[in-house]
C-alpha cells in the first residue's frame, strides 16, 4: 500500500530550504536516487521529480509535463527546469543546513545542484507583505482529494504533482501605495483578512478565486516567504492531482482570457517556474517503480 509523502499535507515548517538540481550528462541517476531513497523520509525531505530525470530513465510519468510558457498582457512567465527537487522541512537552520549537505553528497556525481533557497513562515503564516497566504486551502479530506492522486491510477496512487515558482516582491513600491489601494491589490482588508465586495475585477482575490471555475481549479498551497540580503517574497509551492487547476488560475491571472491582469503583478513578479512529480512512499521509503528502479 502506499500513502503520501506526509509533508505534503501537513502544514508548513517553522524553516525550510528548496533544492533544484540538474543532472550531470552522461552520468547515470539510479544509484544515487537509491542513495535518496535512504535519506528521504517524504515528512522532513519531500521529494519531487523533474520531466528531464523521468526521460533519462526512460520512462513516462502520465501528467507531468513542462512549465508552461503563457504571456499575458505585457507579462511572459519564466520556466525554470530542474530535474530534481528537495523540500527541506524543519525548526533548526544549523540542522537543516547539515541535511542539506549530506543530501547533495548522496546525489553526486550524477546531480549537480543549481539553486538553494532559504524559507521561513513569517507573523503566523502571512505574506512578506502582510497579507494571509492560502486563507482557501483545502483542509482535511479535501486536502487529500486536491492533492494526491487516488486508487483510480493505481500506478501513481498516493503520489502528487508540485508547481513551484520563485516570487521576489518590489517592497518599496508597495509601501509606496496607499492603504486601501493595496487592499484593492489583494482583494481583502490586511486588518480583519475580509474580502472587499467593492474590490475591482483585477484584484487577486478575484481572479484567482478557485470555486469560481468550471471545473473548481483547487490546489493545495504550502508556500513560504523567502529572503536573501535585502530581497524576498514568495516560494508558492501548490500541490495538486494534475497541473491542470494551477494553470487555469495562472491563465486567468495573466488576463489571457479577458485582457483584466492580476493587480498581484503591480508589486511581485515569478522569477522561476517548474513542475514535479511528487512519488508515493511504500514500506517507509520512496516509491520509484513508476521510474522503473
Amino acid at each position: 500500500m502506499t500513502t503520501p509523502q506526509a509533508g505534503i499535507l501537513l502544514p508548513p515548517p517553522p524553516l525550510a530550504r528548496y533544492l533544484s538540481f540538474s543532472l550531470t550528462p552522461g552520468v547515470p541517476a539510479a544509484d544515487c536516487l537509491r542513495a535518496l531513497c535512504r535519506l528521504a523520509d517524504g515528512e522532513r525531505t519531500l521529494v519531487g521529480v523533474g520531466r528531464a530525470l523521468v526521460s533519462a530513465l526512460g520512462a513516462e510519468i502520465a501528467g507531468l509535463r513542462g512549465f508552461p510558457t503563457f504571456a499575458g498582457p505585457g507579462l511572459e512567465l519564466p520556466a525554470t527546469p530542474a530535474a530534481l527537487w528537495l523540500w527541506l522541512r524543519g525548526d533548526d537552520r544549523g540542522e537543516i543546513l547539515h541535511r542539506a549537505r549530506h543530501l547533495e553528497q548522496a546525489l553526486t556525481p550524477a546531480f549537480r545542484l543549481d539553486d538553494t533557497r532559504d524559507a521561513f513562515l513569517h507573523a503566523g503564516g502571512r505574506d512578506l507583505s502582510g497579507y494571509e497566504d492560502g486563507t482557501e486551502n483545502p483542509i482535511a479530506e479535501d486536502a487529500v482529494r486536491t492533492a494526491i492522486v487516488g486508487a483510480d491510477q493505481p500506478r501513481l496512487s498516493g503520489s502528487s504533482f508540485v508547481a513551484v515558482q520563485r516570487w521576489t516582491h518590489d517592497f518599496a513600491g508597495f509601501e509606496r501605495m496607499p492603504a486601501g489601494e493595496r487592499d484593492f491589490v489583494i482583494g481583502r482588508r490586511l486588518a480583519d483578512n475580509e474580502e472587499i465586495d467593492e474590490a475591482p475585477a483585477s484584484s487577486h482575490v478575484k481572479r484567482a478565486a478557485q470555486e469560481s471555475f468550471t471545473p473548481a481549479a483547487f490546489v493545495l498551497r504550502r508556500s513560504m516567504p523567502w529572503a536573501e540580503g535585502g530581497r524576498g517574497g514568495l516560494m508558492f509551492v501548490a500541490f495538486g492531482t494534475s497541473f491542470d487547476p494551477f494553470e487555469a488560475v495562472l491563465r486567468r491571472m495573466l488576463g489571457i482570457e479577458d485582457g483584466i491582469v492580476d493587480a498581484l503583478f503591480r508589486f511581485t513578479r515569478p522569477e522561476s517556474g517548474a513542475y514535479f512529480w511528487c512519488p508515493a512512499i511504500s514500506e517507509g521509503r520512496l516509491d520509484l517503480s513508476p521510474l522503473g528502479l
